[in-house]
């Protein structure tokens, strides 16, 4: 027989509650470890044009401003992850997996100041379609 964590079953817990509630990108969605290893692979796929301050070359978007916010401001992170996913890198798209780019997401939801949480960002579209990208906290208190 399987044992779960406390932990891991409360982490869950407050997933389930969280979907009901809707959650955004505030709720602490990725973790730090996770965030660590986005950076790293945003360094070796994504820094080239988005640039290491995620500001972009010009030709690259920025990941990060607001501009950045106004773009996904009220988008679930499935159609954030999606996108990336189907289109980068830009030399190579559709190359990164599942979990490399919800990794690079969580590198970006942490460079941009959203809060770390119990649980890693999923990679399923269901899951993160019950996330929002919000600019502004949800309890009015702004950034």
């Amino acid at each position: 027989m399987r044992r779960v964590s406390l932990l891991t079953m409360i982490a869950a817990f407050g997933l389930i509650v969280a979907a009901a509630d809707g959650r955004t990108v505030w709720d602490g969605v990725y973790t730090d470890a996770q965030a660590k290893r986005g950076e790293k692979i945003y360094a070796d796929k994504c820094a080239r044009c988005h640039t290491d301050s995620l500001l972009g070359d010009g030709t690259a978007t920025a990941l990060t401003g607001t501009g950045f916010a106004a773009n996904w401001d009220g988008v679930s992170l499935a159609e954030l992850v999606e996108r990336t996913r189907n289109t980068m890198p830009d030399d190579d798209p559709g190359t990164l997996s599942r979990q490399q780019v919800a990794d690079v997401i969580a590198f970006v939801l942490k460079f941009n100041k959203f809060p770390t949480g119990l649980a890693e960002l999923a990679t399923q579209a269901e899951a993160l379609n019950q996330i929002k990208f919000v600019v502004t906290k949800p309890d009015g208190t702004g950034r």
